[in-house]
Protein backbone atom coordinates (compact mmCIF):
# COMPACT_ATOMS: atom_id res chain seq x y z
CA UNK A 1 0.00 0.00 0.00
CA UNK A 2 2.80 2.54 0.65
CA UNK A 3 3.95 2.59 -2.83
CA UNK A 4 0.15 2.48 -4.52
CA UNK A 5 -0.93 6.45 -5.65
CA UNK A 6 -4.24 6.32 -7.87
CA UNK A 7 -4.32 8.31 -11.12
CA UNK A 8 -6.85 10.46 -8.19
CA UNK A 9 -6.57 10.30 -4.65
CA UNK A 10 -9.36 12.01 -3.45
CA UNK A 11 -11.48 10.45 -5.53
CA UNK A 12 -10.29 7.35 -4.83
CA UNK A 13 -10.65 8.57 -1.14
CA UNK A 14 -13.95 9.23 -1.41
CA UNK A 15 -14.75 5.58 -3.07
CA UNK A 16 -13.32 3.83 0.31
CA UNK A 17 -9.59 3.96 -0.55
CA UNK A 18 -7.24 4.73 2.78
CA UNK A 19 -4.09 6.24 1.02
CA UNK A 20 -0.99 6.79 2.70
CA UNK A 21 -1.83 10.13 2.81
CA UNK A 22 -5.05 11.77 3.21
CA UNK A 23 -5.55 13.96 0.10
CA UNK A 24 -6.27 17.80 0.69
CA UNK A 25 -8.34 20.33 -0.57
CA UNK A 26 -9.92 23.47 1.75
CA UNK A 27 -13.78 24.80 1.91
CA UNK A 28 -13.61 28.47 -0.02
CA UNK A 29 -9.66 27.89 -1.25
CA UNK A 30 -10.53 29.92 -4.07
CA UNK A 31 -11.41 33.36 -2.73
CA UNK A 32 -10.43 35.99 -0.71
CA UNK A 33 -6.94 35.21 1.05
CA UNK A 34 -5.47 34.83 -2.72
CA UNK A 35 -3.92 38.22 -3.75
CA UNK A 36 -4.43 36.63 -7.60
CA UNK A 37 -8.71 36.46 -6.46
CA UNK A 38 -8.47 40.56 -5.21
CA UNK A 39 -7.21 41.38 -8.47
CA UNK A 40 -9.63 39.68 -10.42
CA UNK A 41 -12.22 40.58 -8.64
CA UNK A 42 -11.26 44.36 -8.45
CA UNK A 43 -11.51 43.57 -12.05
CA UNK A 44 -15.00 42.26 -12.84
CA UNK A 45 -16.69 43.94 -10.07
CA UNK A 46 -19.31 42.32 -7.70
CA UNK A 47 -19.41 39.45 -6.41
CA UNK A 48 -22.66 37.70 -8.48
CA UNK A 49 -21.17 39.02 -11.89
CA UNK A 50 -18.20 37.42 -10.62
CA UNK A 51 -19.98 33.57 -10.14
CA UNK A 52 -21.57 34.56 -13.72
CA UNK A 53 -19.14 35.28 -15.63
CA UNK A 54 -18.12 31.74 -16.61
CA UNK A 55 -14.37 32.26 -17.52
CA UNK A 56 -13.80 34.40 -14.45
CA UNK A 57 -15.03 31.66 -12.47
CA UNK A 58 -13.31 28.96 -13.89
CA UNK A 59 -9.67 31.14 -13.67
CA UNK A 60 -10.82 31.76 -9.69
CA UNK A 61 -11.50 28.19 -9.22
CA UNK A 62 -7.99 26.94 -11.31
CA UNK A 63 -6.04 29.49 -9.17
CA UNK A 64 -5.07 27.49 -6.00
CA UNK A 65 -4.63 24.28 -8.18
CA UNK A 66 -1.54 26.41 -9.20
CA UNK A 67 -0.79 28.15 -6.13
CA UNK A 68 -1.01 25.28 -3.69
CA UNK A 69 -1.26 21.61 -6.22
CA UNK A 70 -4.49 20.58 -4.08
CA UNK A 71 -5.90 17.42 -4.90
CA UNK A 72 -9.18 18.68 -5.36
CA UNK A 73 -10.92 21.63 -7.07
CA UNK A 74 -14.02 23.21 -6.11
CA UNK A 75 -16.28 24.94 -8.35
CA UNK A 76 -16.47 28.53 -7.96
CA UNK A 77 -20.05 29.72 -7.60
CA UNK A 78 -22.44 30.47 -4.68
CA UNK A 79 -25.33 28.23 -2.92
CA UNK A 80 -27.90 31.05 -3.42
CA UNK A 81 -27.37 30.59 -7.30
CA UNK A 82 -30.65 28.01 -6.67
CA UNK A 83 -32.98 30.93 -5.36
CA UNK A 84 -32.30 32.78 -7.32
CA UNK A 85 -33.42 30.54 -10.29
CA UNK A 86 -36.54 29.32 -8.08
CA UNK A 87 -37.50 33.42 -9.15
CA UNK A 88 -35.80 35.84 -5.35
CA UNK A 89 -34.54 38.08 -7.05
CA UNK A 90 -30.24 37.90 -5.68
CA UNK A 91 -27.70 40.48 -4.58
CA UNK A 92 -24.74 41.06 -2.16
CA UNK A 93 -24.84 44.37 -0.49
CA UNK A 94 -20.71 45.42 0.17
CA UNK A 95 -20.06 44.17 3.83
CA UNK A 96 -23.39 43.07 4.87
CA UNK A 97 -24.10 39.65 2.75
CA UNK A 98 -26.46 38.34 0.47
CA UNK A 99 -29.79 39.97 -0.22
CA UNK A 100 -33.09 37.97 -1.67
CA UNK A 101 -36.42 39.44 -2.26
CA UNK A 102 -38.92 38.89 -1.54
CA UNK A 103 -38.82 37.13 1.70
CA UNK A 104 -40.89 34.19 1.66
CA UNK A 105 -41.67 34.81 5.26
CA UNK A 106 -43.89 37.74 3.32
CA UNK A 107 -44.44 36.18 -0.01
CA UNK A 108 -45.46 32.89 -1.32
CA UNK A 109 -43.31 30.22 -3.12
CA UNK A 110 -45.95 30.25 -6.05
CA UNK A 111 -45.58 33.92 -6.31
CA UNK A 112 -41.90 33.41 -7.93
CA UNK A 113 -41.21 32.86 -11.82
CA UNK A 114 -38.51 30.00 -11.79
CA UNK A 115 -35.87 31.35 -14.07
CA UNK A 116 -33.60 27.68 -14.54
CA UNK A 117 -31.46 29.63 -17.16
CA UNK A 118 -29.90 31.51 -14.62
CA UNK A 119 -27.74 28.38 -13.92
CA UNK A 120 -26.42 27.85 -17.29
CA UNK A 121 -23.52 30.17 -16.93
CA UNK A 122 -22.15 28.04 -13.90
CA UNK A 123 -22.54 24.65 -15.80
CA UNK A 124 -20.60 26.00 -18.79
CA UNK A 125 -17.98 27.23 -15.63
CA UNK A 126 -17.92 23.63 -14.90
CA UNK A 127 -17.22 22.68 -18.78
CA UNK A 128 -14.06 25.30 -18.82
CA UNK A 129 -12.69 24.15 -15.71
CA UNK A 130 -13.02 20.16 -16.60
CA UNK A 131 -10.94 21.35 -19.81
CA UNK A 132 -7.93 22.96 -17.82
CA UNK A 133 -7.56 20.85 -14.80
CA UNK A 134 -4.70 18.43 -14.58
CA UNK A 135 -5.52 15.13 -14.92
CA UNK A 136 -4.88 13.96 -10.89
CA UNK A 137 -6.57 16.71 -9.53
CA UNK A 138 -10.59 15.86 -8.54
CA UNK A 139 -13.16 18.30 -9.95
CA UNK A 140 -16.01 19.01 -7.22
CA UNK A 141 -19.12 20.30 -7.52
CA UNK A 142 -21.50 21.55 -4.88
CA UNK A 143 -25.25 22.62 -3.64
CA UNK A 144 -26.29 24.22 -0.55
CA UNK A 145 -28.67 21.73 1.35
CA UNK A 146 -32.25 22.83 1.63
CA UNK A 147 -32.60 23.41 5.60
CA UNK A 148 -29.64 26.46 4.53
CA UNK A 149 -31.10 27.26 1.14
CA UNK A 150 -34.71 27.73 2.73
CA UNK A 151 -33.43 30.13 6.28
CA UNK A 152 -32.31 32.36 3.42
CA UNK A 153 -35.18 32.33 1.18
CA UNK A 154 -37.54 32.86 4.19
CA UNK A 155 -35.35 35.34 5.39
CA UNK A 156 -34.25 37.49 2.98
CA UNK A 157 -30.25 37.66 3.97
CA UNK A 158 -28.28 35.92 6.05
CA UNK A 159 -29.63 35.72 10.14
CA UNK A 160 -28.18 34.67 13.72
CA UNK A 161 -30.77 32.34 14.85
CA UNK A 162 -32.82 30.95 11.88
CA UNK A 163 -35.68 32.27 13.48
CA UNK A 164 -37.67 33.10 10.93
CA UNK A 165 -37.38 30.19 9.24
CA UNK A 166 -38.10 27.77 12.50
CA UNK A 167 -40.74 29.52 13.14
CA UNK A 168 -42.00 28.85 9.24
CA UNK A 169 -41.54 25.20 10.09
CA UNK A 170 -42.72 24.54 13.42
CA UNK A 171 -46.37 27.07 12.68
CA UNK A 172 -46.88 26.50 9.18
CA UNK A 173 -44.97 23.07 8.24
CA UNK A 174 -46.96 22.84 5.18
CA UNK A 175 -45.73 26.13 3.36
CA UNK A 176 -42.40 25.40 4.86
CA UNK A 177 -42.20 21.88 3.75
CA UNK A 178 -43.19 23.21 -0.20
CA UNK A 179 -40.46 25.39 -0.35
CA UNK A 180 -37.94 22.59 0.50
CA UNK A 181 -39.45 20.57 -2.28
CA UNK A 182 -38.74 23.40 -4.78
CA UNK A 183 -35.08 23.38 -3.42
CA UNK A 184 -34.42 19.66 -3.06
CA UNK A 185 -36.01 19.15 -6.80
CA UNK A 186 -33.91 22.07 -8.93
CA UNK A 187 -30.81 20.86 -6.62
CA UNK A 188 -31.01 17.26 -8.22
CA UNK A 189 -31.61 18.83 -11.47
CA UNK A 190 -28.69 21.22 -10.77
CA UNK A 191 -26.05 18.65 -9.01
CA UNK A 192 -26.73 16.58 -12.05
CA UNK A 193 -26.11 19.21 -14.95
CA UNK A 194 -22.60 19.44 -12.97
CA UNK A 195 -21.99 16.10 -13.30
CA UNK A 196 -22.71 15.58 -16.71
CA UNK A 197 -20.33 18.93 -17.45
CA UNK A 198 -17.51 17.29 -15.52
CA UNK A 199 -17.11 17.55 -11.83
CA UNK A 200 -16.17 14.03 -10.41
CA UNK A 201 -17.84 14.41 -7.50
CA UNK A 202 -20.39 17.12 -5.17
CA UNK A 203 -20.70 18.60 -1.38
CA UNK A 204 -24.29 19.39 0.17
CA UNK A 205 -23.42 22.29 2.12
CA UNK A 206 -25.61 22.50 5.07
CA UNK A 207 -23.98 25.37 6.78
CA UNK A 208 -26.87 26.27 9.41
CA UNK A 209 -27.79 22.49 10.17
CA UNK A 210 -26.47 23.17 13.79
CA UNK A 211 -29.99 25.55 14.48
CA UNK A 212 -31.87 22.72 15.22
CA UNK A 213 -33.33 20.31 17.29
CA UNK A 214 -33.11 16.86 16.81
CA UNK A 215 -36.51 16.19 15.47
CA UNK A 216 -36.76 19.54 12.99
CA UNK A 217 -33.18 18.02 12.14
CA UNK A 218 -34.50 14.91 10.76
CA UNK A 219 -36.91 16.60 9.24
CA UNK A 220 -35.22 19.35 7.57
CA UNK A 221 -31.88 18.04 7.31
CA UNK A 222 -31.25 14.33 7.23
CA UNK A 223 -34.78 13.48 5.07
CA UNK A 224 -34.16 16.30 1.95
CA UNK A 225 -30.71 15.54 1.67
CA UNK A 226 -31.43 11.79 1.70
CA UNK A 227 -34.01 12.52 -1.17
CA UNK A 228 -31.46 14.28 -3.11
CA UNK A 229 -28.94 11.95 -2.76
CA UNK A 230 -31.23 9.09 -4.35
CA UNK A 231 -32.36 11.56 -6.49
CA UNK A 232 -28.77 12.13 -8.12
CA UNK A 233 -27.18 8.45 -7.65
CA UNK A 234 -30.36 7.55 -9.31
CA UNK A 235 -29.14 9.26 -12.37
CA UNK A 236 -25.24 8.81 -11.93
CA UNK A 237 -24.97 6.05 -9.02
CA UNK A 238 -20.98 5.96 -9.77
CA UNK A 239 -20.46 10.26 -8.45
CA UNK A 240 -19.60 10.55 -5.03
CA UNK A 241 -21.39 12.55 -2.67
CA UNK A 242 -20.23 14.31 0.36
CA UNK A 243 -22.47 15.86 3.20
CA UNK A 244 -21.56 17.93 5.45
CA UNK A 245 -23.70 19.09 8.37
CA UNK A 246 -22.14 21.53 10.39
CA UNK A 247 -22.80 21.69 13.93
CA UNK A 248 -24.67 18.49 13.66
CA UNK A 249 -22.37 16.68 16.22
CA UNK A 250 -24.12 14.04 17.94
CA UNK A 251 -26.42 13.55 15.37
CA UNK A 252 -24.10 13.35 12.77
CA UNK A 253 -24.36 9.12 13.73
CA UNK A 254 -27.89 9.66 12.12
CA UNK A 255 -27.04 11.83 9.26
CA UNK A 256 -24.46 9.04 8.13
CA UNK A 257 -26.76 6.17 8.71
CA UNK A 258 -29.52 7.68 6.75
CA UNK A 259 -28.98 10.17 4.42
CA UNK A 260 -26.59 7.43 2.77
CA UNK A 261 -24.10 10.02 1.44
CA UNK A 262 -20.71 8.27 0.58
CA UNK A 263 -18.28 10.65 2.51
CA UNK A 264 -19.10 12.63 5.99
CA UNK A 265 -17.61 16.51 6.33
CA UNK A 266 -16.99 17.54 9.76
CA UNK A 267 -16.45 20.69 11.12
CA UNK A 268 -14.34 21.61 13.65
CA UNK A 269 -16.18 21.56 16.38
CA UNK A 270 -16.28 18.17 16.10
CA UNK A 271 -13.65 15.64 18.05
CA UNK A 272 -11.52 13.67 15.85
CA UNK A 273 -11.54 10.57 17.87
CA UNK A 274 -14.98 10.61 18.60
CA UNK A 275 -15.79 10.35 14.97
CA UNK A 276 -13.83 7.86 14.17
CA UNK A 277 -15.19 5.80 16.58
CA UNK A 278 -18.74 6.74 16.49
CA UNK A 279 -18.83 6.29 12.53
CA UNK A 280 -18.90 3.42 10.05
CA UNK A 281 -15.52 1.91 9.92
CA UNK A 282 -15.48 2.09 6.16
CA UNK A 283 -17.27 5.57 5.50
CA UNK A 284 -14.37 8.59 4.22
CA UNK A 285 -14.24 11.25 6.51
CA UNK A 286 -13.44 14.88 5.87
CA UNK A 287 -12.05 17.57 7.55
CA UNK A 288 -11.68 18.79 10.37
CA UNK A 289 -9.19 21.56 11.40
CA UNK A 290 -9.92 24.94 12.70
CA UNK A 291 -10.06 27.46 10.24
CA UNK A 292 -8.23 29.84 13.36
CA UNK A 293 -5.75 27.40 13.74
CA UNK A 294 -4.52 28.12 9.99
CA UNK A 295 -4.54 31.43 10.57
CA UNK A 296 -2.08 30.96 14.28
CA UNK A 297 0.11 29.11 11.82
CA UNK A 298 3.25 28.05 13.58
CA UNK A 299 3.78 24.92 16.03
CA UNK A 300 -0.05 25.62 16.75
CA UNK A 301 -0.91 24.63 13.23
CA UNK A 302 1.25 21.64 13.02
CA UNK A 303 0.10 20.31 16.30
CA UNK A 304 -3.52 20.75 14.93
CA UNK A 305 -2.66 18.85 12.00
CA UNK A 306 -0.85 16.03 13.45
CA UNK A 307 -3.97 15.14 15.87
CA UNK A 308 -6.72 15.12 12.87
CA UNK A 309 -4.28 12.94 10.89
CA UNK A 310 -3.74 10.88 13.79
CA UNK A 311 -7.30 10.27 14.68
CA UNK A 312 -8.17 9.39 11.26
CA UNK A 313 -5.01 7.04 10.07
CA UNK A 314 -7.10 3.97 10.00
CA UNK A 315 -9.67 5.04 8.33
CA UNK A 316 -10.30 6.82 4.40
CA UNK A 317 -9.94 10.57 5.56
CA UNK A 318 -9.59 14.15 2.66
CA UNK A 319 -7.87 16.57 4.81
CA UNK A 320 -9.55 19.97 4.93
CA UNK A 321 -10.62 22.59 7.32
CA UNK A 322 -13.69 22.84 9.29
CA UNK A 323 -15.43 25.46 7.73
CA UNK A 324 -14.27 27.66 5.27
CA UNK A 325 -10.64 29.28 4.99
CA UNK A 326 -10.84 32.47 6.38
CA UNK A 327 -10.59 35.85 4.31
CA UNK A 328 -7.23 37.43 6.89
CA UNK A 329 -5.12 33.73 6.02
CA UNK A 330 -1.70 33.88 5.52
CA UNK A 331 -0.59 32.55 2.33
CA UNK A 332 2.54 30.93 4.00
CA UNK A 333 0.50 29.24 6.45
CA UNK A 334 -1.51 27.15 3.56
CA UNK A 335 1.91 26.32 2.11
CA UNK A 336 2.62 25.19 5.81
CA UNK A 337 -0.28 23.32 6.33
CA UNK A 338 0.12 21.51 2.47
CA UNK A 339 3.59 20.57 3.76
CA UNK A 340 3.12 19.49 6.95
CA UNK A 341 -0.03 16.88 5.64
CA UNK A 342 1.93 15.62 2.30
CA UNK A 343 5.08 15.16 4.60
CA UNK A 344 2.96 13.15 7.23
CA UNK A 345 2.68 9.11 6.15
CA UNK A 346 -0.14 7.31 7.81
CA UNK A 347 -0.38 4.13 9.46
CA UNK A 348 -0.03 1.57 6.73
Amino acid sequence: MDDYRPAQPLLATLKGERQTRPPLWMMRQAGRYLPEYRALRAEKGGFLDLCYDSAAAAEVTLQPIRRFGFDGAILFSDILVVPHALGQHLWFETGEGPRLAPPLADARLDELTPQPERLTPVIETVRQVKAALPPETTFLGFAGSPWTVATYMVAGAGSRDHAQARRMAYGDPARFGAIIEAIVALTIDYLCAQIEAGVDAVQLFDSWAGSLSPAQFREWVIAPNQRIVAGVKARHPAVPIIGFPKGAGAKLVAYADEVSADAIGLDETVDPHWADAALPRDLPVQGNLDPLALIAGGETLDRAVDAILDAFATRPHIFNLGHGILPDTPVENVERLVDRVRGIRVAA
